[in-house]
This record gives C-alpha cells, structure tokens and sequence, in this order.
C-alpha cells in the first residue's frame, strides 16, 4: 500500500515504514504528526484519486530528527567580463517515518472561524450610517458615496466631495 501525500508543500510517494526527508517540519524530535492532504491512496486492489483531496484519508508520521541537508554550491560567472558570483546555502530538513496510512475514519481539522469579519463589515456600515446622521462635512469621499449608494442618488460616482455633501444635507 502506498500513497501520494502533500507535507511542507511538497508532494511525496509515501509507503509504511520508509524514511523520507522533507522541509523542516515545526514540530519537535519524537512528535507524531498527521497528514491530511493525501492526493492517492492504492491499496492493492483498487486505486483511489482524490480531488484534490481524498476525504478522511490520512498518514502518520513521526519525526526522527532535524538536520541540515548538502550544500548546495550556486556559482554565476559571465565569462570575459570579470563578473564571478559565488554562492549556496544548506537547506533545513527533517526526517520522518511513515507509520500508517489509514485510508478513512480521519478526523476532518476544525474548520477556521470566518464569522469575525463579516460582524466588523456590519460594524463598519452601522457606523457609517451613525456618522451620516451627525455630520456629513467630517467623512470621507468614500464615505460620502456610499451613503449616497444607499440612499439611491442617482450620479454620485462622478460628483465631487463638496458636491456630494450638498447633494447629501438636502
């Protein structure tokens, strides 16, 4: 059995007990770590695509250690010019093992809560409303043509900010 598994942004073929090295991974030495985005399962008999996800599949990992990877020389040169360039880097790595591939019964991540900001567009049009009733000359263009928006002025998008005020206090 073995599966198609996105972790750190990165694809990998994945199967029980391999060893594979990936981007370093915020977890500590010895945690275990799921996986949800698993992109294939096989199992054998059958093949399972996901799109792009396969609901309730997951893979378990634990992580053995965070390491630095090879370095990786980068070298520029421009020949007959004088201009050389070098430069490289080592690339954070942690190593994890795959410990089970479980095709369903995963637990869906909680879903992240998109309420908050819908509360503070309604805050802000109260508000607009509010400040429209006390005083014009102190708000903004913007400001200004949305309330003329609401109010159902016909025009307002090319009318200027004292033009807007005056159409506004009538």
């Amino acid at each position: 059995m073995y599966a198609i598994v996105e972790i750190a942004g990165q694809q990998f073929k994945v199967a029980k007990d391999q060893k594979v090295y990936v981007h370093r991974l915020k977890e500590a030495e010895g945690s275990k770590v799921t996986f949800n985005k698993v992109m294939l399962l096989d199992d054998d008999k059958n093949v399972t695509i996901g799109a792009p996800a396969i609901e309730g599949a997951e893979v378990t990992a634990k992580i053995l250690g965070h390491l630095k990877g090879d370095k990786v020389i980068v070298f520029k040169k421009k020949r007959r010019k004088g201009y050389k360039k070098k430069n490289g880097h080592r690339q954070y790595l942690s190593e994890i093992q795959i410990e089970s591939i479980a095709a369903s019964g995963a637990k869906k991540a909680p879903a992240k809560k998109a309420a908050a900001p819908k509360k503070e567009v309604k805050a802000a049009k109260a508000e607009v409303k509010e400040t429209a009733s006390s005083d014009v000359s102190s708000m903004t263009v913007a400001q200004l043509k949305a309330l003329a928006k609401e109010k159902g002025i016909s025009g307002y998008t090319s009318l200027k900010k004292a033009e807007l005020i005056e159409v506004l206090s009538k």
